[in-house]
């Protein structure tokens, strides 16, 4: 029988799945703190399991964007490969061998768990600026969509070991490559980062399964939750022009940012 935070947090659901719809993002900075914070689960299990959850809905959303036809596959192919494969190193080989406590200077150590919130933040804030500031003119009428192999490769294993590390989808940095590299619609930038997402995070779980025990109850109830939730977030996000879509991604991932760093730090 579960308390009454694992109730407030299947609650909290809902808008796990709302802010995957709406922005292609915004799952896993959602999905962990409500683990950690209001279900109270240790942060390295939450990491895992919001691998699952965030992955399974933006599996769901991968294919309703799909049909509406705002997939770039070569992209999700020369981005999302690197990515993944970056992703279950970085979860199954990598973070294991990382120490429980990391000793800094002068008898100040911080353990692992709480080094993995505080980068979880600090790269969410950075990503956040980019994506407020309104863009140049000269950037605005419809720019070329770049594919070219390398870049997207380089950036698609840095964003994987990122998003392995904390346990992230790693929307909040997919998309403003996107956006900003790729020069993505932000329409295209969302169904294509949710298609990344989807495998990076699936695959990603599938290096926790020998490392934790799963409380399938919790990681289907939220689940299922969240898949409720893109579906009333991709209705919101036809009703919204895409500069306002990113501006609406960047303040909310400003905004997480903090709040997880004021928990962390104080």
């Amino acid at each position: 029988m579960h308390d009454i935070h694992f109730y407030i947090g299947l609650v909290l659901a809902l808008f796990i799945g709302v802010t995957l719809g709406l922005i292609g993002s915004g799952g896993s900075i959602l999905t962990v703190p409500i683990l950690v914070y209001v279900v109270g689960i240790d942060p390295l299990i939450a990491t895992a399991y919001s691998l699952f959850i965030v992955g399974s809905t933006s599996a769901v959303g991968s294919i309703k964007n799909t049909i509406d036809k705002n997939v770039n596959f070569k992209i999700v192919l020369l981005f999302g490969i690197p990515s993944l494969l970056a992703v279950f190193f970085t979860r199954s080989q990598l973070l294991p061998l990382l120490p429980d406590v990391f000793t800094l200077s002068n008898n100040v150590s911080i353990s692992k768990s709480k080094l993995i919130m505080l980068i979880f933040a600090v790269v969410m804030f950075a990503a956040s600026s980019k994506m407020i500031r309104k863009p140049r003119q000269k950037n605005i009428a419809n720019p070329k969509v770049v594919t070219s192999a390398t870049p997207l490769i380089t950036q698609g294993l840095l964003i994987g070991m990122v998003s392995g590390l904390v346990g992230a989808g790693g929307g909040f940095l997919i998309i403003p490559v996107l956006v900003f590299f790729a020069n993505l619609p932000m329409k295209q930038a969302i169904g294509t980062s949710l298609t990344i997402i989807a495998i990076q995070c699936l695959i990603g779980f599938t290096g926790d399964l020998g490392q934790h025990s799963i409380d399938w109850t919790i990681v289907l109830s939220f689940s299922s939750i969240s898949i409720l939730g893109l579906f009333i977030g991709n209705r919101l996000s036809k009703r919204i022009i895409d500069g306002n879509l990113r501006q609406i991604f960047g303040w909310f991932i400003l905004v997480m940012s903090i709040y997880i760093l004021f928990k962390e730090l104080f």
